[in-house]
């Protein structure tokens, strides 16, 4: 996905890192724990810089279940300290990025009653994990959904949860199975743009660092020479290098490769593969009543029907991969979440042709051995490696949620290394354009009308809704006409314009997948991607050779591994 396109030079952000040539720590890897420690290690004073090998936030963080959750079936593994900051987490993420973290009501139907109740124990006490799993019944569900409100109380940010039987389930959801037994709700957090939210963090953390902050994208970290690292372009192709006094590794599932190009061989990740499918299906959206169902297959998985954007996400899957080889969805996953949905709403057709969107991830997850993919541990730890002279520090594991409070903790220990105090906890910060959000619908009101400037209400509502309190940015970089385009759900060409200039986007797959939404709700035509590369096409200096390179190469990945159909292309869409 990554594969180099002709540059005649380095883009002026690599350019401004190769010529820093010394920095205090280099974090390799921009997923949003690369991004978070970034942000955390900006705010401490110290020359910084980050590199990703593809775009920021592209890999295993591209592919989450978009939830900020405390884990409750992590209390079967005896992951209690891990829930409990990710019910803290999560709290907090409620109040410092609202504008895209959002309370989620989730609903578990149960079809048995002391199923689980015995071999969980055994799996916690005993084989720790290992064995077979077994499908969780109501008593179980019960005593972990009491032990999870405790853990919730101190922040206040969600009610407690609620059972209901039978009738009072079928009541409430009448397209569910009849063999449900009972229905338990509880209340969690929706991630309602996953890039965006890492977006924010990374410009935080670049806004905070000034000149001693340095992010870029599509540069891999390909060797080490005498305790340098040795970068490469991957446009150009050019190499080059930076020494560090330390170095962070928070590759995610790559962090095994990333050492192994570094020439220090370790085997630390053994991560698992999540695939999800996007279903356009009005009938299965009505179903859920806005809720999040979500339970645990007799497998161990964990299984999601999640209203998001208009669509039903479906996922997902934990099954053992290779991090050499690209992750997507296939005709068997596929036809298990079919099956899954069938087992909750028996009634409902579900084909294959209501699937706008497909996506898959490697969890970071560390080497398991015999355990259970679905039980292995969500927890991380860092481990304290020296190469070449060069304290190397690798992130093993983690999960969106605890992405704050893990990057503090790889941040202080970065700074111990480095022999400095860690002075500034992010703890209560807000996020982007969760500072200054309103949260009333007066307060919204209140909001559009002072910074609508000319522009219609319509337009800065929608980008109120897409960037937060930073649409002032938004809004002041677009006229008061902005010009729609008819194919690209209510995007703006000066818009997308401006993101493109803003945001490092050398692709134009990073704005379908990532800048915007418009893949992920299957709303993208030749059309769409037509319009789109018109719009940022004069901001990235794009010839009609590039435009239709990138035209070419971003409906061949769209097809290949994200299931997107396509039209055949007319004359009327050139």
């Amino acid at each position: 996905m990554t594969s180099p396109t002709p540059s005649s030079s380095l883009r002026p952000d690599v350019l401004a890192l190769r010529e820093r040539g010394d920095v205090d720590i280099l974090v390799v890897g921009g997923g949003i724990n690369g991004i978070a420690t970034f942000r955390d290690l900006a705010l401490q004073g110290v020359d910084v810089a980050l590199v990703d090998r593809a775009d920021f936030v592209s890999g295993a963080s591209s592919a989450s279940s978009h939830m900020v959750h405390g884990g409750i079936r992590y209390l079967e593994n005896g992951e209690f300290r891990l829930v409990k900051e990710a019910v803290t987490e999560r709290n907090a993420l409620l109040r410092t990025a609202p504008h895209y973290v959002r309370p989620l009501e989730t609903t578990i139907p149960i079809f048995k009653t002391l199923s689980g109740i015995l071999s969980a124990p055994f799996r916690l006490l005993v084989t720790h994990g290992r064995g077979k799993p077994r499908e969780r019944g109501a008593l179980l569900i019960k005593t972990g959904l009491m032990i999870y409100d405790t853990f919730s109380r101190g922040g206040g940010a969600v009610p407690r949860h609620r059972f209901r039987g039978r009738k009072a389930s079928l009541a409430e959801f009448p397209d569910m199975n009849p063999g449900v037994k009972y229905t338990a709700t509880y209340y969690d957090a929706s991630m309602w743009d996953p890039e965006r939210l890492a977006l924010d963090v990374l410009h935080d953390g670049l806004e905070a660092g000034g000149p001693r902050a340095t992010a870029v994208n599509y540069v891999g970290a390909v060797g080490m020479r005498d305790g340098a690292v040795q970068l490469r372009d991957e446009l150009s192709g050019e190499e080059f290098s930076i020494r560090a006094k330390v170095v962070v590794n928070a590759s995610g599932p790559w962090t095994d490769l990333t050492n192994d190009a570094m020439g220090m061989p370790t085997r630390f990740m053994g991560g698992t593969k999540g695939s999800h499918i996007v279903l356009d299906h009005p009938e299965l959206l009505a179903a859920t009543k806005g809720r999040e169902i979500f339970f645990e297959h007799s497998d161990g998985r964990i299984v999601l029907i999640y209203p998001l954007k208009g669509r039903v996400l479906v996922g997902t899957t934990d099954i053992d991969a290779d991090p050499t080889e690209q992750a997507v969805c296939t005709d068997e996953e596929i036809d298990y979440f079919f099956d899954l949905i069938a087992q909750v709403f028996p009634d409902i057709a579900v084909e294959r042709s209501q699937i706008v969107y497909t996506f898959s991830g490697i969890r970071p997850l560390p080497r398991h051995d015999d355990t259970a993919p679905g039980f292995v541990s969500r927890d991380y730890r860092i481990v304290d490696d020296t190469h070449q002279g060069t304290p190397i520090l690798s992130l093993v594991g983690g999960k969106w949620t605890t992405f704050r409070a893990l990057a503090e903790h790889l941040s202080t220990r970065t700074m111990q290394t480095l022999g400095r105090p860690h002075r500034l906890s992010t703890a209560g910060i807000p996020i982007g354009g969760g500072k200054g959000f309103p949260r009333t619908d007066a307060d919204r009101r209140r909001w559009v009308q002072a910074h609508a400037s000319g522009h219609p209400e319509e337009l800065v509502e929608r980008m109120l809704a897409r960037y937060g309190a930073r649409a002032t940015e938004v809004l002041a970089a677009i006229p008061p006409d902005a010009t729609p385009l008819p194919h690209a759900d209510g995007y703006y060409r000066e818009e997308l314009a401006h993101l493109a200039a803003t945001e490092q986007v050398v692709h134009l797959l990073d704005v379908v997948l990532r800048r915007t939404s418009l893949a992920f709700t299957g709303t993208v035509s030749h059309q769409t991607l037509r319009e789109v590369t018109d719009a940022i096409a004069g901001v990235l200096d794009w010839d009609t050779q590039r435009c239709e390179h990138e035209l070419a190469r971003t409906v061949e990945i769209l097809r290949s591994a994200h299931r997107v159909e396509f039209e055949e292309v007319d004359s009327a869409s050139r």
